[in-house]
């Protein structure tokens, strides 16, 4: 249809008439189109443009698709930060899939230089990034920042098991990690997280504190652009994956961003936000798209909705008692210089806050696990029975909804009372 009105319209008001029916086709259009040879040449480029895109732009776009998820690519990025594939010899009929899900028939070992040292790092990365994204109790940034990354993450760890692309095949790509081996690759959540936090952060500081906006976006774009880099380095992800992470997390703040003043004040001061706050998250985490094979998805998810669940009461309750902890003085505030007593005081907060944040994951996790393995009649070490749906939602949302209660209301307290803040 497209390919025909354009000859159509082609024929009618870009050809040069040539017989008696085409020269009156044209003096009827006299009225709307001069004739002039650049208009004429102008029309005949958009219908040869219009046609090259019907016949040309799916095949272009799936073969670039195709391109862009090609594990070649990642191992060739890989071999130029200097990480290499040894294939092992394996007995005849022996395989290493991980549910069939990015992991080939022949195990990647890497060069001697390289140490397996990022396997253990996914859990503390979501928990901190989601408790330093949330803020620290001050008004106009940690609402915004908490809604952001509880919706980016929710959505792309839920698109992974909906859409089920697999990882990059090894070989030829390294994989530097194998506990979310069994995962879906699509989109990935590092780079959207990691797009999320850097500039959310920036925009609701940048008139709050005295800085330079370049600087800030200069730093934005490197945290994020070594994050997603990161995540074809330790080939876990496409170049695919890591550019529709990082495009969802642009279109979904461009969409939210007319209401975070909006969801700011709501959260802090409705009545109903505690209630809201604990019961969706765990809802979300409940229902979470199922599998056909366990995934460590659907815990990881949890873990990110109840660490957001728990710094969103948090806030709340500081804001109900007006332990908001803003800096004195009038916006923008000036950034404190770094001395040696601020380098001190920074250790200081930072050892006693991950003390009491340990303390509480070790104590609410061993409580809430028999609890409910007593409930279900299931052995408390059996570890295959923390993967059912039934315990593990419960335990880890127990668990790290009270992380990120105590890390925004009795570690910024504790501070206070030792004189920290």
């Amino acid at each position: 249809m497209k390919v025909t009105c354009c000859f159509r319209f082609y024929q009618k008001y870009a050809c040069v008439p040539d017989s008696k029916a085409q020269r009156s086709l044209s003096a009827g259009a006299e009225r709307y189109l001069p004739k002039s040879r650049y208009l004429i040449w102008t029309f005949r480029l958009i219908s040869w443009t219009l046609v090259w895109r019907v016949f040309f732009k799916k095949r272009m776009t799936t073969s670039l698709l195709q391109s862009l998820q090609d594990p070649h690519l990642v191992a060739t990025f890989q071999r130029y930060c200097g990480l290499f594939l040894q294939v092992e010899e394996q007995l005849p009929g022996s395989c290493n899939n991980s549910h069939g899900n990015g992991t080939g028939s022949q195990r990647p070992v890497e060069k001697e230089s390289v140490v397996r040292a990022s396997e253990c790092t996914n859990e503390r990365y979501k928990i901190n990034g989601s408790h330093q994204h949330l803020g620290q109790g001050r008004k106009d940034d940690h609402g915004v920042n908490g809604c952001a990354l509880k919706i980016v993450m929710y959505l792309g760890q839920a698109s992974k098991d909906i859409i089920k692309w697999s990882r990059p095949l090894s070989p030829p790509v390294v994989k530097l990690e194998t506990r979310v081996d069994a995962e879906y690759g699509m989109p990935s959540t590092h780079a959207m997280a990691a797009t999320a936090i850097s500039f959310t952060f920036l925009i609701t500081t940048m008139y709050r504190y005295k800085y330079s906006f370049a600087l800030g976006l200069m730093a934005s774009t490197v945290l994020s652009t070594l994050v997603s880099l990161s995540r074809l380095y330790t080939g876990m992800h496409t170049v695919l994956d890591v550019i529709c992470g990082v495009f969802i997390t642009a279109v979904l703040m461009a969409l939210t961003y007319p209401f975070w003043n909006i969801l700011d004040d709501l959260q802090l001061t409705s009545p109903l936000t505690p209630i809201i706050a604990v019961v969706m998250p765990f809802f979300m985490s409940y229902t979470y798209p199922a599998l056909d094979h366990y995934s460590p998805t659907r815990g990881d998810t949890t873990i990110i909705l109840g660490v957001a669940s728990g710094c969103t009461v948090g806030f709340w309750m500081n804001y109900q008692y007006g332990l908001t902890y803003e800096p004195t003085g009038s916006l923008p505030f000036e950034l404190p210089s770094i001395t040696l007593e601020v380098v001190w005081l920074a250790i200081a907060r930072f050892l006693i806050g991950i003390f009491i944040l340990v303390v509480t994951r070790q104590v609410v996790k061993t409580l809430s696990l028999k609890v409910l393995c007593a409930w279900f009649d299931v052995p408390g070490h059996d570890m295959e029975a923390r993967k059912r749906l039934e315990i593990e939602v419960p335990y880890k949302f127990a668990t790290y909804s009270s992380i990120g209660f105590n890390a925004t209301v009795v570690v910024p307290l504790l501070y206070q009372l030792l004189g920290l803040l």
